[in-house]
């Protein structure tokens, strides 16, 4: 007789496999760190130095139902992150506390020109970041974590650097950056204005994934797939206002979410945040129902864990108790989240047959 299917709890779930494709490097601080290297760098304008009131108030700041204002919380973690050492130590510290929920592969995003306040150059952030990625990788496995770690560099879509930060993450992408996205506010800022990036990254055979489709509609997704070549949607969430539900439950998709769909266009998805900045008015109210009962490329991910009090494991879980996933679906979301990733076929392939379903094959 087989033994009874664990319930699905926090705990449960933090041992099992998972996948991260959207995680923001300087939106995944330890309170306690963002305190420390506030004194060690001389940064003075935290609104409190107790870690445990920070934490508070980096989530109750994000709570704004606003894109605009959540990301005002990024001028303290940032504040905190220019020196090498100071990057080395978030990025291990990120590796770290991934690995201790059971993510066993993460993609990791940043902006390295927000790093450069204080005179590092793009290159030095960058080797900064890789260092501590590296040592992050060997204290998991110190504890029997095993996790790989892919880099994603980030230009501000508000800025002009989009083109310099592109052939940086080319020239870096054998030293673990996997590939490339354009971050920041999107109303006023289309992804347009930086296909002189993009096509430099197309005509280099590099990966990259555009924000679109978070605070900003329609539009946003359709530059960014049509006019851009995005490979994955971060967000993507509003690909749903293109998606009609008839009073009888009828489902009719519009041209662009069947598009969407029949690609296989991945979707980033982040559901706490999306709540957070007014992308969702709850988690039982969120698109990724919809989404993923059509069965688009539905993957789930954490945006910022520091301002969203979030991991992989309470997103599963927060979406499991809103609409009734089991191990199932669970499975799901990390295997499109594999198949996604902007890792090498085999690479894929390797953790998806020897980790991922292994993990899962007594559950579902």
């Amino acid at each position: 007789m087989s033994a009874p299917t664990p319930p699905l709890t926090l705990d449960s779930v933090r041992a099992v496999p998972k996948v991260l494709l959207h995680d923001h490097l300087d939106g995944g601080l330890r309170p306690g760190t963002v305190v420390e290297l506030a004194e060690a760098t001389g940064y003075e304008g935290l609104p409190t130095t107790d870690a445990v009131e920070l934490g508070r108030w980096f989530r109750d700041a994000a709570d704004s139902g606003s894109l605009e204002s959540y990301l005002e919380t990024f001028a303290h973690t940032c504040g905190v992150m220019q020196t090498e050492e100071a990057l080395v130590r978030v990025a291990a510290e990120c590796v770290e506390d991934l690995a201790a929920d059971g993510v066993v592969y993460a993609e990791v995003r940043y902006a390295p020109e927000l790093f450069a306040e204080r005179g590092l150059s793009l290159d030095a952030v960058v080797e900064a970041v890789q260092a501590g990625f590296a040592e992050g990788e060997r204290r998991a496995a110190d504890q029997g974590k095993n996790i790989r770690t892919g880099t994603l560099l980030c230009a501000m879509r508000q800025h002009a650097r989009a083109q310099e930060i592109a052939e940086v993450a080319v020239r870096y992408r054998d030293a673990g950056v996997a590939g490339f996205d354009i971050a920041g506010p999107e109303a006023g800022f289309p992804p347009t204005r930086n296909l002189d990036a993009f096509e430099y990254l197309r005509t280099n055979n590099a990966h990259f994934t555009i924000h679109a489709g978070e605070a900003f509609g329609l539009a946003s997704i359709w530059e960014a797939i049509q006019h851009c070549g995005a490979e994955r949607l971060g967000h993507g969430v509003r690909i749903v206002d293109d998606i009609k539900t008839a009073p009888d439950g009828t489902v009719e998709l519009g041209r662009l979410a069947a598009y969407v769909r029949d690609r296989r266009i991945p979707l980033e998805i982040c559901p706490s945040s999306n709540v957070q900045t007014g992308a969702a008015a709850s988690i039982a109210d969120h698109p990724i129902g919809l989404l993923k009962r059509l069965r688009f490329r539905v993957t789930v991910n954490t945006d910022n864990r520091l301002m969203s009090g979030c991991t992989v494991s309470s997103e599963f879980v927060a979406l499991a108790e809103a609409f009734g996933y089991g191990w199932a679906d669970l499975q799901w979301f990390t295997i499109n989240a594999m198949k996604s990733a902007f890792v090498d076929f085999d690479q894929r392939l390797e953790l998806i047959d020897t980790v991922i379903k292994p993990g899962y094959a007594a559950l579902v």
